[in-house]
C-alpha cells in the first residue's frame, strides 16, 4: 500500500502545484490574498514534508487528515465525503443501499444479527436475531472492526455474498449464499389506531418520498379506519431531505403557505419553500410528537405547523439544527458537502441551538446566549421564541431509566435472553395479547443471575469519586468508618434489584421479543402500550376544549415562559449520532 502511495506522489504534487498556482493568481486578482497566501504555503509544506521526512508517508491520507482536521473547525455538518464512502452516504440521504438487510453489532468476538428487516435478503435466507457471523466469503470476521464487516456485507446489487453462522442455543452452523439488493428502508415504519378515531403515524427519518409514504398511511387510515384525528410521531427523527418537510406540510395545510425559507452568504441559494398542492386534510385535529432528539427536517414539520397553528406540538425541546448543507461534487467522485445557510420557519424565527461562530476558549461550542433570543408570534398571536430548538407547547418528559436497566441493555442481557426465548418457542401470541407474564419474568432473572452481568448505580459511581477527592485532601482517614458504612447501605442485590425495577425491565424484554417474531413495526406497536407522551397525546386530542385552548392566543405556555430562565437542556443529545441534513440544489449538482 505504502508503495502504491509512493508512486502516485509526483502525479499528486503535481496536481496540488497546479490547483494552487491557479488558485494562487486566481484570488490575487479578486484581492483576496490570504487565501491565495495560505494556499501556498500548505502546496509548499505538503510537497517538503513528504520529499524529506524520515519515514513513507501516504500523501492521499495526510490530504484527508488535513481536510477533516480544517473543517472540524466549522461545523459538525461541513464534511468531506471521498469516494470510498459515497455508499454510506447515500444511505444517510436516500436510506438505500445495496446490501443484505440486516442490522448487526459487536456481541463477544464475532458480530452478530440484531435486526433482519421483513423482506430482504437476511430475511428470505433465514437469518435471525442473535446469529453469529463467523465469516464472510470464507474470511473470519473476528479479525476486522464492525465497520469492515458492514462494507464486506454492502456491495452492488445482485452480487452474492456467502455467510458462515452460527445459531445460539442450537450449536448449529450454517453456509448461507445470500444475493444483495437494493435495500430502501421505510420513513414510515409503522401506522395505525391507537384509539376510536385516533390514528398514529411514525415517522423515523426523512428521505425521499417520505411525504408520499406518510400520505399513504394518512389515506388508509381515513378511508379503512375512519379516523377523525391524528398524533404525527416525529420523536428521535434526526431529519434528511429538507425538501420533503414542506411537502409533509402540504398534507395538512393550504397550498401557498411558506414552510421554511434559507438564508445564506449566496444570495441565489437563498429560497423560500412553499406548499404547492392542495392540502389533504386542513381540519383533522393534529398532535406531533417531538423529543430532544428530533432535529432537522423534523423541527421544520413541528416548528412551522406550531407556528401555522395547526397543530399542537408535544414532548420535549427539540435538538435545534437550523443549519442547512448543499453537496458539492469535487475531483475524482469526492463530494463536499457544506453548511451554506440557515433556515426559518413561518414566523421567522430560527431554530439553530448551537453558536459555532463563537467558540468558547477550549474550543467547545455554546447555546445561542440569552441576550440573543428574540420573540416572535404564532399565527394566532401565540409568542414562540428562536434560539433554542423547538419548544413543545405541552412539555411531557420520558420516565427516566435506571442505572440497572441501562446495563442489562449495553450488556446484552435482554438480547441474549430474547435470543434464547425464540429458540425455545417458535410462536407467540399476537402484538396486541403477548405479555411477560410471572413465569417468563423468573426465567429471565435466573438467566440474568447466571449472567454475571456487572452495574453500578449512580450514587455508588459519585461515591467513589468522592472517595478520591477526600484522599486526595488527606481526609480519609478521619472519615474512612463514615464511607464504610455508606457503601455498605448503597450496596445492591442484583436479585432484589431485578424485582424492583420489574415494571420498567418488562416494558424492554417485551419489546425484544416481540421484535424476534413480528420485526421493527411489531416492535414499535408493542413499545406504545407503556408510552406516557403518547397517552398524554390520546388526552389532549380527545378533548377538543384542552386542544383547541392550547392553540389560542390566550394560552400561556409555562415552558416558553421559562426560555430567558433556563436556556436549553439537551445536553445529552450527541450531535455526532444525527443524520445531517442535505439540501440539494440543481444548480450546483450539475
Amino acid at each position: 500500500m505504502r508503495t502504491k502511495g509512493k508512486t502516485r506522489k509526483p502525479m499528486l504534487y503535481a496536481l496540488i502545484a497546479m490547483i494552487g498556482i491557479a488558485v494562487f493568481w486566481g484570488f490575487k486578482e479578486g484581492d483576496d490574498f490570504k487565501i491565495a497566501k495560505s494556499l501556498d504555503i500548505y502546496y509548499s509544506l505538503f510537497r517538503d514534508v513528504n520529499i524529506y521526512y524520515v519515514d513513507d508517508t501516504d500523501p492521499e491520507e495526510m490530504v484527508e487528515n488535513s481536510i477533516n482536521a480544517m473543517l472540524d473547525e466549522l461545523d459538525p455538518y461541513t464534511v468531506y465525503i471521498p469516494e470510498k464512502d459515497k455508499d454510506e452516504f447515500t444511505f444517510m440521504t436516500t436510506g438505500q443501499y445495496g446490501g443484505i438487510g440486516a442490522l448487526i453489532r459487536n456481541n463477544g468476538s464475532y458480530p452478530i444479527v440484531a435486526q433482519p428487516y421483513r423482506g430482504f435478503p437476511a430475511d428470505k435466507a433465514g437469518l435471525k436475531a442473535g446469529d453469529r457471523i463467523l465469516e464472510i466469503d470464507g474470511k473470519p470476521t473476528n479479525e476486522y472492526p464492525l465497520t469492515e464487516v458492514s462494507d464486506r456485507l454492502k456491495g452492488i446489487p445482485q452480487t452474492k455474498v456467502k455467510l458462515l453462522i452460527e445459531r445460539p442455543y442450537s450449536e448449529e452452523k450454517m453456509e448461507k449464499e445470500l444475493v444483495r439488493e437494493e435495500i430502501k428502508i421505510k420513513s414510515v415504519p409503522y401506522f395505525g389506531v391507537l384509539e376510536e378515531g385516533v390514528g398514529y403515524i411514525r415517522v423515523t427519518k426523512f428521505t425521499p418520498d417520505v411525504s408520499k409514504e406518510v400520505k399513504d398511511a394518512l389515506r388508509e387510515l381515513k378511508s379503512e379506519y375512519q379516523i377523525t384525528s391524528l398524533i404525527l410521531d416525529l420523536r428521535g427523527n434526526p431529519g434528511g431531505l429538507l425538501l420533503e418537510a414542506p411537502k409533509i406540510c402540504n398534507l395538512f395545510v393550504d397550498k401557498g403557505e411558506e414552510i421554511v425559507s434559507t438564508k445564506g452568504k449566496v444570495q441565489k441559494w437563498n429560497q423560500t419553500l412553499k406548499t404547492t398542492d392542495f392540502p389533504y386534510d386542513t381540519e383533522i385535529p393534529l398532535v406531533v410528537m417531538i423529543s430532544r432528539g428530533s432535529a432537522s427536517a423534523s423541527e421544520i414539520v413541528a416548528g412551522a405547523l406550531q407556528d401555522l397553528d395547526r397543530a399542537v406540538v408535544l414532548g420535549q425541546r427539540t435538538f435545534g439544527k437550523g443549519l442547512v448543507q448543499t453537496t458539492i461534487p469535487l475531483s475524482y467522485n469526492a463530494q463536499v458537502k457544506v453548511t451554506t445557510a440557515k433556515y426559518y420557519i413561518p414566523s421567522g424565527r430560527c431554530v439553530q441551538a448551537l453558536d459555532y461562530t463563537n467558540r468558547n476558549d477550549d474550543g467547545s461550542v455554546g447555546h445561542i446566549p440569552d441576550s440573543l433570543i428574540s420573540e416572535f408570534q404564532t399565527r394566532n398571536g401565540r409568542k414562540v421564541y428562536d434560539g433554542g430548538g423547538i419548544i413543545p407547547d405541552i412539555k411531557v418528559e420520558p420516565e427516566k431509566i435506571s442505572q440497572l436497566t441501562i446495563s442489562l441493555l449495553t450488556q446484552n442481557v435482554i438480547f441474549d435472553f430474547a435470543t434464547k426465548f425464540a429458540h425455545d418457542n417458535p410462536e407467540i401470541l399476537s402484538v396486541e395479547k403477548f405479555e411477560i407474564n410471572n413465569e417468563i419474568y423468573n426465567q429471565f432473572v435466573q438467566f440474568a443471575l447466571k449472567d454475571s452481568f456487572k452495574y453500578e448505580t449512580q450514587s455508588e459511581k459519585e461515591l467513589k469519586k468522592l472517595e478520591k477527592i477526600v484522599k486526595r485532601e488527606k481526609y480519609f482517614d478521619k472519615a474512612e468508618t463514615e464511607f464504610k458504612a455508606l457503601k455498605d447501605k448503597l450496596n445492591h442485590d442484583k436479585e432484589t434489584d431485578l424485582m424492583s425495577f420489574k415494571d420498567e425491565i418488562v416494558q424492554f424484554l417485551r419489546d425484544e421479543i416481540v421484535g424476534r417474531y413480528y420485526y421493527e413495526d411489531g416492535q414499535i406497536q408493542t413499545n406504545l402500550k407503556d408510552d406516557i407522551q403518547l397517552h398524554k397525546a390520546i388526552e389532549i386530542i380527545k378533548d377538543e376544549n384542552q386542544y383547541k385552548s392550547v392553540l389560542s392566543p390566550d394560552f400561556e405556555n409555562q415552558e416558553q415562559l421559562g426560555m430567558k430562565i433556563s436556556m436549553l437542556d439537551n445536553t445529552n443529545v450527541n450531535e455526532a449520532e444525527l443524520s445531517e441534513e442535505t439540501f440539494y440544489y440543481e444548480s450546483v449538482m450539475n
